[in-house]
C-alpha cells in the first residue's frame, strides 16, 4: 500500500535508512525496526547491472518490503530508461521516485510522467554532475538526492566536495522552489550529519552507518536529534 507524503509537513530534517544495507536474511526484522524507530522514510535502491555496477533487489522484494512498512517507501532508480519502470514502481509501493540526470533523455518528461502516477519525483546527481543542469526543471522538482558517493555500492568513503553542491543547490532553488528537499545518499554519519543540514540539507540516507550499528534504533535516534537549527536554507 503507497504511503501518502504528498501533504507532509517538512519541519525538521527526514531519516531514510537505505534498505540496501540491511541484513536480507532478516529483512522483516529490519522492516520492523525502522517502523518502531524514529525514521521518516524507507530508502530503496533499485538497481539493473547496467547504469551502476551492482544489481540490487528487483520490484517483487520492494512489494514484500511494502507489504509490511508504516513509512513512505522513497525508491531511488539507478537503472538507464527508468521510464519504462515507473508504473511498476508505483504500483509496487513508491511514494517517492527518483531518477538519474545522467539515464533521462527527456527529464521534464520523466519528471510530469512521475507526478502523474501520483508520486512525489525526485532528480539525482552523481558525483561528478554539476548542479547547474538542473536550472531549467528546479521549479519542477520535488527532491534531489545529492550522491555524496560513487553510486552501486554501500560502505564508501564521503566525498567532501558534496558541501559545496548542496550549498551551490539552495541557492540555485531560492525564490524557485523553497520547498525542494535535498537529499544526501552516501557516508552520512553522525560526524558530518550537521555539517550537511547547515549546508542546506533536510533528508539524510543512511545505511552502513545505521545497520552495522550495535544498536540501529538508537543511531537513528541520534541521527534525526542532529541539531537542525543550524541550516541556513
Amino acid at each position: 500500500m503507497q504511503k501518502d507524503i504528498k501533504n507532509m509537513p517538512i519541519t525538521k530534517h527526514l531519516i531514510a535508512p537505505s534498505v540496501l544495507a540491511a541484513d536480507f536474511a532478516k529483512l522483516y526484522d529490519d522492516i520492523q525496526m525502522i517502523n518502531n524507530s524514529e525514521a521518516d522514510w524507507f530508502h530503496i535502491d533499485i538497481m539493473d547491472g547496467v547504469f551502476v555496477p551492482n544489481i540490487s533487489f528487483g520490484f517483487p522484494v520492494m512489494q514484500a518490503i511494502a507489504k509490511y512498512a508504516t513509512k513512505p517507501l522513497d525508491v531511488h532508480l539507478m537503472i538507464v530508461d527508468p521510464d519504462r519502470y515507473l508504473k511498476n514502481c508505483k504500483d509496487s509501493g513508491a511514494s517517492m521516485i527518483t531518477v538519474h540526470y545522467e539515464a533521462c533523455t527527456h527529464l521534464h518528461r520523466t519528471l510530469a510522467a512521475i507526478k502523474e502516477l501520483g508520486c512525489k519525483a525526485g532528480v539525482a546527481l552523481n558525483p561528478h554532475t554539476p548542479v547547474s543542469l538542473l536550472a531549467d526543471v528546479i521549479r519542477d522538482i520535488d527532491l534531489v538526492l545529492v550522491m555524496s558517493v560513487n553510486p552501486g555500492f554501500g560502505g564508501q568513503k564521503f566525498i567532501e566536495r558534496t558541501y559545496d553542491k548542496v550549498k551551490a543547490l539552495r541557492a540555485l532553488a531560492a525564490g524557485v522552489n523553497d520547498s525542494l528537499l535535498i537529499e544526501i545518499d552516501g557516508g552520512v554519519t553522525l560526524q558530518n550529519a550537521a555539517s550537511l543540514l547547515q549546508a542546506g540539507a533536510n533528508v539524510l540516507v543512511a545505511g552502513s552507518f545505521v545497520f552495522n550499528a550495535a544498536d540501529s534504533m538508537e543511531t537513528i535516534k541520534k541521527l534525526k536529534a542532529v541539531d537542525y537549527t543550524l541550516r541556513s536554507v
